[in-house]
């Protein structure tokens, strides 16, 4: 590289991953594509991947083009070379890696659900905020924000195009359970995953539903039900949601599906479906949000398309009217490719990367945040505390710092996600 070159060239983020699995490979993808998509005032390097099984883990280096492997995540942390420690193990050990990298000065990513419960989220979120203090950042990886036609939705909605918000509905449906005989992975024990289909699924959802309406969640009435309570012991490490059984059986822990009504902060109602067990149903999101002025309507399984009803159209001509969101000024498109080169589920982790990286380098507050992360673990807590009542409507806890309904950015928060 000649002289000037090194001297302009942006200075490097070192990332280090705890975890390679499915959402490792996720992760790896978009730490890989970023920098080299979106002009980035720093570089993310890939520096480590940390995991228990040796062997295993110095093959996903190899494959996922992590630099190094480490079989002890706290050995990960204490790399000099690592700026940013980004968490992809199951849920029971995300508050002991993330308070741990927090307090050892280091910015951190880590997936969602933040935690398996609100007192480890309280905690995670306590020791963001004394990091922030120092400068580090910290978010939740919910990746379903960085979907364009998702992005540009919360935009509309933003811009006061469907009105004041008065139904939002959402569902997310998978078919990877029906199997009674398939095998009990830890996302069915509840001491690794806090939850089932409600913590797996119902955070996205959860999370969304906040995110596009800019409000929170203040109540919600629940149900939750386990279909298949045993299933036979797993015979071999899982990859995925992919995996084979053995002998013996084992009892299942967590929740199958779960169904709740809710009260968002201005008074508009909202429905939410969560199951792993909806034969057909491979992964689908499936959101309509009405407004007193118009509606908009997704489906991840078609995620470069939004519908769009504006209800004061004239009626002869109204209708929902299809937006192919690939325009270079749609959120996230500018970096990509021409109109109508649809994008797909991976890039959203380059997106993610990007407004995490952002966010460090101009020191903003990247969102969702752990206070955001928090938010909804106390949801997710309030439908099962009302799940256990048969259904009666339970309050949630109110946010700190409180969600601005104008925005959804707590105040003085700067927002960086891109173009939204």
């Amino acid at each position: 590289m000649k002289q000037r070159d090194r001297e302009s060239a942006p200075a490097a983020l070192g990332v280090g991953l705890i975890g390679y699995a499915f959402m490792g490979a996720a992760h790896s993808q978009g730490w890989r594509t970023a920098g080299r998509v979106f002009d980035l005032p720093l570089r993310p390097v890939l520096a480590a991947v940390a995991g228990r099984d040796r062997a295993a883990v110095h093959a996903a280096a190899e494959r996922h083009g992590w630099a190094a492997a480490e079989t002890d995540w706290q050995a990960l942390v204490s790399r000099d070379d690592v700026q940013l420690v980004d968490i992809c193990t199951p849920g029971d050990r995300h508050a002991e890696i993330a308070i741990a990298a927090l307090d050892a000065g280091k910015h951190v990513l880590c997936e969602k659900p933040l935690a398996n419960s609100v007192a480890e989220a309280e905690a995670m979120a306590a020791a963001a905020e004394r990091a922030r203090a120092r400068g580090q950042v910290a978010m939740v990886g919910f990746n379903y924000r960085r979907v364009p036609a998702l992005a540009l939705a919360r935009r509309l909605i933003e811009q006061g195009r469907i009105g004041a918000l008065r139904h939002v509905r959402l569902t997310y449906l998978q078919d990877w359970l029906v199997d009674p005989d398939f095998p009990l992975t830890w996302r069915l024990e509840r001491h690794h995953a806090g939850s089932g289909a409600l913590g797996d699924l119902g955070a996205h959802i959860v999370d969304l539903a906040q995110f596009l309406a800019g409000e929170p969640l203040v109540g919600v009435s629940a149900q939750l039900e386990t279909f298949v309570r045993e299933r036979p012991l797993l015979a071999s490490v899982s990859t995925g949601l992919s995996a084979s059984g053995g002998p013996g059986r084992g009892e299942v822990t967590v929740d199958d599906a779960a169904v709740f009504t809710g009260r968002l902060a201005s008074g508009a109602l909202a429905t939410f479906e969560a199951s792993r067990m909806a034969p057909g149903r491979k992964n689908a999101l499936r959101l309509e949000i009405s407004g007193e002025h118009g509606s908009l309507a997704f489906d991840l399984e078609r995620l470069n398309e939004l519908h769009f009803h504006d209800q004061l159209e004239p009626a002869a001509t109204a209708g929902f009217r299809r937006i192919l969101v690939t325009e270079a000024d749609h959120p996230y498109l500018e970096a990509w490719w021409p109109p109508g080169h649809v994008l797909g589920y991976e890039h959203t982790f380059a997106h993610q990367a990007r407004d995490l990286v952002m966010a460090i380098a101009t020191g903003t507050d990247p969102r969702p945040s752990f206070a955001d992360g928090l938010q909804v673990q106390r949801v997710l807590a309030a439908v099962e505390e009302s799940a256990a009542k048969n259904a009666v409507y339970t309050p949630v806890p109110a946010p700190r710092p409180a969600v601005t309904p104008a925005t959804g950015t707590p105040a003085g928060t700067a927002r960086t996600e891109a173009q939204v």
